[in-house]
Order: structure tokens, then sequence, then C-alpha cells
């Protein structure tokens, strides 16, 4: 009998993030279900946080502002520069992986087909 071991993915919520699924479930124009579906998390999940929040444990993030459209013309034209020769490294990286990861593939495929 074959056993297949099944993967879990495990997502790391930042505490705003947390923060602000409690303050939407608190206020009276959504239903905790809905919430929820639109989180894509379980509703025990939504209620340790609202423990938490009312512990004190999650602290809703005042007075920070996110920057939302910030352009990269604004940016600082060193930093968009090193932030490109980082995206073009990281992409030469990952194609090798690829590569890497289907000449694996076949090794295997070959080597149990023999």
């Amino acid at each position: 009998m074959s056993y297949q071991k099944r993967v879990r993915k495990i997502y790391v919520y930042s505490n705003e993030c947390k923060a602000r699924a409690v303050e939407m479930s608190l206020r009276g124009d959504l239903q905790v279900k809905q919430v929820v579906e639109g989180i894509g998390i379980h509703p025990i999940m939504l209620s340790r946080w609202r423990k938490q929040y009312r512990e004190g444990v999650i602290m809703p993030s005042k007075g920070k502002k996110v920057e939302v459209g910030k352009r990269l013309s604004d940016a600082d034209p060193a930093e968009l520069d090193r932030l490109q020769k980082e995206n073009a490294r990281l992409k030469e990286e990952n194609g090798i992986l690829k590569k890497w990861q289907k000449f694996l593939a076949e090794k295997r495929q070959n080597g149990s087909g023999s």
C-alpha cells in the first residue's frame, strides 16, 4: 500500500491584517461568515483573533498609513536600479532551479522505468 504525504500550507498573517479582519467582523454591516469567506480562513481562527484582540495581543496600527499606488518612477533612481538588478538575478536563479527540478523529474522517471 502506498502512502502519499500530504503537504499542508501554513499561512502567516500580520497583526495589521488580523486587526483589520477583527474590526470588519465587529462592524454591524458584515456578518462573521462573510468576513471569514472573504479572507479564506476558518471561523475558529477569526474567533481566536477576536479573543487576542480583546486581550490586547493584536493591536490595530494607528497612525500608520500605507501608501497605495506609489509609482516606481517616484522612487529613488538608485533604489529602482538596485531592485531591477535583484529582480533579474532572482529570475535567473528561479530559471536554474526550474531546470534542475525538470532534470531530477526526468532522472526519476527514467530510473523507475528500467
